[in-house]
């Protein structure tokens, strides 16, 4: 019994090792780790607006006409 009570304690030892761990590595990762993810929204929006700015574009100006009117009197 004292064996498996061992096997135990050794189990949570490595667990609890390991998520504190991986929990200082994140911590001195944080700054690198959100720039990171800064950069990959940065290029999403970007990629949004710049593949949405020729619909805009093209629905705000209005077409040319092809042909006018005579000219307006004085």
């Amino acid at each position: 019994m004292q064996k498996l009570i061992n096997a135990l304690a050794i189990v949570s030892f490595v667990g609890t090792a390991g998520i504190v761990g991986g929990g200082v590595f994140v911590y001195l990762q944080r700054d690198t780790i959100i720039d990171g993810v800064k950069e990959k929204i940065k290029e999403q929006v970007m990629n949004g607006v710049t593949g949405a700015l020729p619909g805009l574009v093209d629905s705000a100006v209005p077409d040319l006409p092809s042909a006018t009117g005579p000219a307006l009197p004085f």
